[in-house]
C-alpha cells in the first residue's frame, strides 16, 4: 500500500501559555508548559454498501454514509496515533470530516469499531467490521462545510483507533472527502499539553584553545544510483507487464495528419516513446497497414499495436453474430497470418454504449454486442489468429453506466483478455466532468454504480485494465494552463492506488466531436505537467 504523506502524524501549531513565555535560558527560570495540536490523517478509509456487498471502494475519493432506498452505506476510518512523548497528556480529541456533497442529513453518528485489522483495499459489506457503541452524534446544518465529532472519551494517547460513520436518515446521504481526495481529508486532531522543560543548570564556559588539526584526505566513495524502477519490467502472456504500466497514445484524431506522423510528434512533445500505438479501422479494411507495421519494426522505438475494429460496419451486431460477416472476418484472418505475427491488442467496436438500441429486434442491443464480440473473437481464433489480445473498451459515461442494459455488454471472460475504458476529464474548475484522475476512473452519480474502476476490479478481478483512451480538456471561457497541469499532477499518485491498471493510452486531438482541445501542449503549463507524467520510470516496460 502506498503511504500517503497527508496521513503522517504532525504538530499543527504550538501555543505557548503561562507568564514564562518569551524568557531566555539565561534567566534560570523553567519554561512554561505548552499546548500543541497534533494531527493524524486516516491510515485507511473506505465505505461499504449493503446493496453492493462485493464492491470495494478503497480507491474512491469520497466516503458515503446513510440510507438510499434499501441500500445502507457505512464509512470506516482508521487512525494511527504515534507516541506523543513523555509526560504529554491529551486534553481533547476530535475527528473532522469535510462535506463533499451539496447537503447533509440531519443527524450523523460516529461509532467505535473494535476490529482494527480491516484494510481499505479489501473492505466490503461482506467483511466490514462490527459496529460498537456510538461515540458522538452531530446534527449539522444541511450545507455545513464539515462535521466534527468529539472522541475525547476514546482517544487518550498513542494507538490505533477505528470508527464508523452512519446515518439513519432515509434517502439522504452524507458524502465526505476521503484520504484520496485532493483536499479536506479526514483528520483526528489531538490537543495535547506538553510538560515544561527543566531550567538549564548554570554553566561557566571553560577557556578553549583550538587544537591544531590536519584534515584527513578524503576520497569520495563511488556511488551507484539506486534504480527507480525494476530493470526487468517486460510484457508477459497477453501483453500484461510483469511490473510497471504500458504507456501509449492515439494521436492526430479527427485530423488529416497521418496517424504515424502524429504519433511521432506526440512522442517528441511528451519525451517518451508510446509503447502502445492505438489506431482505428472498420468494415473490410485490412490491417495493420504497412505504415503501422513499420512503426512496430523501429528498433530505436519499440512499439506494439492496439487495433480498433468495427467489424459490424454497414450492418448490425446481431447479423455479425449470426455469421453474415464471416467472410469479412476470415479475410482479415488470412491477411493477419500472412503479414503480422507479433502479439497485438484487438479492440472490437470501442465505446459500444453510443450505438446500443435497446429495442427488441433492433440488432443493436447490449446482448447483440456481446454476441458479436464473442463470435468475432472465436472466429478469428478458429481461423488461426493466435496473436490477438482482445480488449473490450467501455465508454465511461454516467448515463450509460446507469442503464438497465449496461451489464449485458460484457461478452465473457473466455473471450476478453483486458477490460478497457475510454474516459475524459474537464479541467475547468467546477465544470461538468471536472475532477482528478480518481474521478476520471471512478466517477458516478448513482448509488447503484460504484464507479468504473471499482466495478471492474470487483466484477473482473483477474483481468488487467487498459485505459484505452484518456484525455483532459479545459472548457473555461479563457483557458488557464494551470487547470490541465493541476489535473495531470494527480495522475501519478492516484495511479499508484490503482494497481490493476496495466495500460495507459492518451488520445490527443485539437478538436474532438464536441470541439474539445485534448492536446497535451495547448499551453506551456499543460505540456510541462504532462511531461512529468511521461518521465515517470513506471512506464519503462520492455517489449
Amino acid at each position: 500500500m502506498i503511504r500517503r504523506h497527508a496521513r503522517a502524524i504532525m504538530p499543527i501549531a504550538a501555543l505557548a501559555i503561562g507568564a514564562g513565555f518569551g524568557t531566555t535560558a539565561f534567566s534560570g527560570t523553567a519554561a512554561a508548559a505548552t499546548t500543541d495540536v497534533v494531527r493524524s490523517g486516516a491510515a485507511d478509509d473506505s465505505y461499504s454498501s449493503s446493496a453492493r456487498p462485493s464492491y470495494n471502494f478503497g480507491a474512491s475519493d469520497t466516503l458515503v454514509a446513510g440510507r438510499q432506498g434499501t441500500d445502507t452505506m457505512i464509512s470506516f476510518l482508521k487512525f494511527n496515533v504515534a507516541g506523543l512523548g513523555t509526560g504529554v497528556t491529551v486534553k481533547n480529541a476530535k475527528v473532522t470530516l469535510t462535506n463533499a456533497s451539496r447537503t447533509l442529513p440531519g443527524s450523523i453518528s460516529l461509532s467505535r469499531v473494535a476490529d482494527a485489522k480491516w484494510s481499505e483495499q479489501t473492505l466490503s459489506a461482506k467483511n466490514d467490521p462490527a459496529l460498537g457503541a456510538v461515540v458522538a452524534t452531530v446534527k449539522p446544518a444541511s450545507g455545513a462545510t464539515s462535521v466534527t465529532f468529539d472522541v475525547s472519551g476514546v482517544v487518550k494517547g498513542a494507538g490505533t483507533y477505528t470508527f464508523a460513520v452512519t446515518s439513519t436518515a432515509a434517502n439522504s446521504l452524507a458524502r465526505f472527502s476521503s484520504a484520496e481526495a485532493k483536499s479536506g481529508q479526514p483528520a483526528l486532531n489531538l490537543t495535547v499539553t506538553r510538560p515544561a522543560a527543566p531550567a538549564p543548570a548554570p554553566t561557566t564556559p571553560a577557556p578553549t584553545t583550538p587544537a591544531p588539526t590536519t584534515p584527513a584526505p578524503t576520497t569520495p566513495a563511488p556511488t551507484t544510483p539506486a534504480p527507480t524502477t525494476p530493470s526487468d519490467c517486460a510484457v508477459g502472456a497477453k501483453l500484461v507487464p510483469t511490473c510497471g504500466v504500458l504507456w501509449g497514445a492515439a494521436a492526430g484524431g479527427f485530423s488529416d495528419v497521418p496517424r504515424d506522423e502524429a504519433l511521432k510528434t506526440f512522442e517528441a512533445k511528451s519525451g517518451r516513446t508510446s509503447t502502445i500505438y492505438h489506431t482505428y479501422h472498420k468494415g473490410d479494411e485490412l490491417f495493420p497497414t504497412k505504415d503501422e507495421i513499420a512503426m512496430t519494426n523501429d528498433p530505436a522505438h519499440p512499439r506494439t499495436l492496439m487495433l480498433n475494429w468495427k467489424v459490424s460496419y454497414g450492418t448490425t451486431w446481431a447479423k455479425v453474430a449470426a455469421g453474415s460477416q464471416d467472410a469479412r472476418i476470415d479475410r482479415l484472418a488470412t491477411y493477419l497470418k500472412a503479414n503480422y505475427t507479433k502479439q497485438f491488442f484487438m479492440v472490437l467496436h470501442h465505446e459500444p454504449e453510443n450505438d446500443v438500441n435497446p429495442a427488441a429486434g433492433s440488432g443493436q442491443t447490449a446482448k447483440d454486442f456481446a454476441a458479436m464480440f464473442r463470435h468475432t473473437a472465436l472466429r478469428l481464433k478458429a481461423d488461426g489468429v493466435n496473436n490477438a489480445v482482445f480488449v473490450i473498451a467501455y465508454m465511461n459515461y454516467e448515463k450509460w453506466n446507469n442503464t438497465a442494459w449496461w451489464g449485458d455488454l460484457y461478452p465473457g471472460d473466455d473471450v476478453v483478455d483486458w477490460v478497457g475504458v475510454d474516459t475524459y476529464n474537464n479541467a475547468q474548475p467546477g465544470g461538468f466532468h471536472y475532477g482528478d484522475f480518481n474521478y476520471l476512473m471512478n466517477r458516478t452519480n448513482s448509488a447503484s454504480f460504484p464507479g468504473w474502476y471499482t466495478w471492474a476490479t470487483t466484477k473482473h478481478p483477474a483481468k488487467p485494465i487498459m485505459v484505452a483512451e484518456w484525455g483532459v480538456y479545459d472548457s473555461s471561457t479563457k483557458v488557464d494552463g494551470r487547470n490541465k497541469a493541476n489535473v495531470y499532477a494527480t495522475v501519478l499518485p492516484q495511479l499508484a492506488k490503482m494497481p490493476q491498471i496495466k495500460g495507459l493510452v492518451y488520445f490527443e486531438t485539437a478538436h474532438d466531436q464536441s470541439g474539445h482541445d485534448i492536446r497535451i501542449d495547448d499551453t506551456p503549463e499543460a505540456l510541462a505537467g504532462f511531461q512529468k507524467i511521461a518521465a515517470d520510470p513506471r512506464f519503462n516496460v520492455k517489449l
